[in-house]
């Protein structure tokens, strides 16, 4: 992550690792394996890509309440976020089903606050928010 112009700029790298759909992805200093399912000709060897978002979404969400209660000096104790994701299709928009499990020894105002915080991480208001593309090509030569 790097501070340009007061904003925060991640940057991944996707790099294919054989003849397969299967990439290696760079993120800081940290390596990911992504690949398609054998169902799409790849070999099952990471979660696709779409699966990603869906975990990017359930880790913020988890974290972002856990960094929450810590600052309020609530012990929480572990929580839990799924998230099931339906691609957008003609006519349908992108869904997302999330469920936070909370443990269930937290007064109704904890719960409560820990809901409306689930929302404000930064990736559930990325997607609810506008998202603007900047593409560009570069022709370089690549190793196979």
């Amino acid at each position: 992550m790097t501070r340009l112009e007061g904003v925060a700029r991640m940057q991944a790298t996707a790099r294919r690792t054989d003849r397969t759909f299967k990439h290696s992805v760079q993120v800081r200093d940290h390596q990911i394996l992504v690949d398609e399912t054998t169902d799409a000709g790849g070999t099952d060897a990471g979660p696709d890509p779409q699966e990603m978002l869906a975990v990017s979404l359930a880790s913020c969400t988890a974290i972002t309440m856990e960094m929450y209660a810590a600052r309020k000096g609530w012990e929480i104790g572990p929580v839990e976020v799924d998230v099931e994701y339906s691609p957008a299709e003609r006519g349908t928009p992108t869904k997302f089903d999330m469920v936070l499990r909370l443990p269930d020894g937290l007064s109704e105002e904890q719960v409560e606050r820990l809901r409306v915080i689930a929302a404000k991480c930064p990736v559930h208001r990325t997607l609810d928010g506008e998202v603007m593309f900047n593409e560009r090509v570069e022709r370089v030569h690549l190793a196979a």
